[in-house]
Order: structure tokens, then C-alpha cells, then sequence
């Protein structure tokens, strides 16, 4: 709020007294300056809503309304402490990007969770990775497919095996179990 705005929020006999120099004049000009760091974040709101424009410490708080602080779990990190929030995202084995993609998509990701087509899409934005396969009739030991058992198979070497570990265990259907197969895309 400018000086001029605040003043004239005041009784008239104030008004009359914030001439250049004095006491109250100079208490306007600062009540300026502290209003000038809130009037500028207003002015800029829109764009902390906006996964990919948010600021990087704005970022963790924005995937928690959206149920993605597991991720940070994952890793032992926390994305409520605002203080090392943006730090810690970096430090991220899928990176700040990789969450911020996640987090303009969940629409997607809510409407298909528990599905193959969810899962897969999920698996490849936190990681970045395309290719993965989900296999819904992995055979048992006697040969027959088990029930409500899942293998992910995963096109890459384990570098992000327990943040897929997780993504999998959170996304798939409670009564489902799952394996993981690492397969090395060079062979």
C-alpha cells in the first residue's frame, strides 16, 4: 500500500501533519516499505499455483495438496519444513522437474490410479523413463498365473528402484502384490 493510500485512511487532523520531515510522514514511508515485499507476492499469485512457473521452495507445499509428499518419504526428506523444502526437492533422485510434471498432471494420474495405464504414466513422469510394462499374469511356482499378483518390469538399471518401490506399492490396488524386474535396455 503507498504512502499516500495509508494516509488518507487517517482522521483528517492527521493528514494535516504528514508533511516531508516529520514523525508521521516518515512512519508512512515505512509502513510502505513493509507492505511493498506482500503487495509485490499478490500481484505475482497466480504463478505459485502454476507447477512449472511456482517457485522452486513453493514447490514441496504445492505436492502436498495434491498427495504427493510421499515422495519425499522416500528418500527421508521432508516437504513440510519450509525452511529446506526447495533443498531438499533437489535432492530428489527423480529431481524438482520430475515433481513438478507430476503435479500438473495428477488429474490424470488421479482419474487412472490403480490401473495399468495410471501406474505406467506415473512410473514415467517421476522418473523420466519411458518403457515400463506392467505383466498382470506372472506365473506361479506351479506354473499357473498367480491371482492378483503384478510385475513391473522396468527398463532401466536400479537408480530410482526405491522411489519406483514406492510409487508402486502407493499406486497399485490395496490387494494386489507386485514384483519388480529390472531389465537392462542395452540387451
Amino acid at each position: 500500500m503507498k504512502r499516500r493510500n495509508i494516509e488518507r485512511l487517517l482522521p483528517q487532523i492527521f493528514r494535516r501533519t504528514a508533511k516531508p520531515g516529520t514523525v508521521l510522514f516518515t512512519l508512512l514511508e515505512v509502513m510502505e516499505a513493509l507492505h511493498e515485499p506482500v503487495e509485490q507476492t499478490l500481484e505475482d499469485l497466480p504463478r505459485f499455483f502454476a507447477p512449472h512457473a511456482a517457485p522452486d521452495p513453493f514447490v514441496p507445499l504445492l505436492a502436498t495438496w495434491v498427495d504427493l509428499d510421499g515422495l519425499w518419504q522416500v528418500e527421508g526428506l521432508s516437504p513440510t519444513r519450509p525452511v529446506n523444502a526447495a533443498d531438499q526437492a533437489r535432492n530428489l533422485s527423480c529431481g524438482i522437474g520430475r515433481v513438478r510434471d507430476l503435479i500438473a498432471d495428477v488429474a490424470f494420474l488421479s482419474k487412472w490410479r490403480g490401473t495399468r495405464r495410471g501406474l505406467c504414466r506415473f512410473l514415467e513422469l517421476a522418473t523420466g523413463i519411458s518403457g515400463y510394462r506392467i505383466d498382470e499374469s506372472v506365473p506361479g511356482p506351479d506354473g499357473r498365473p498367480m491371482p492378483f499378483h503384478i510385475r513391473v518390469v522396468i527398463p532401466d538399471s536400479e537408480r530410482h528402484r526405491t522411489l519406483i518401490e514406492r510409487i508402486v506399492r502407493e499406486e497399485k490396488p490395496a490387494y494386489v502384490t507386485f514384483e519388480l524386474r529390472f531389465e537392462d535396455p542395452q540387451a
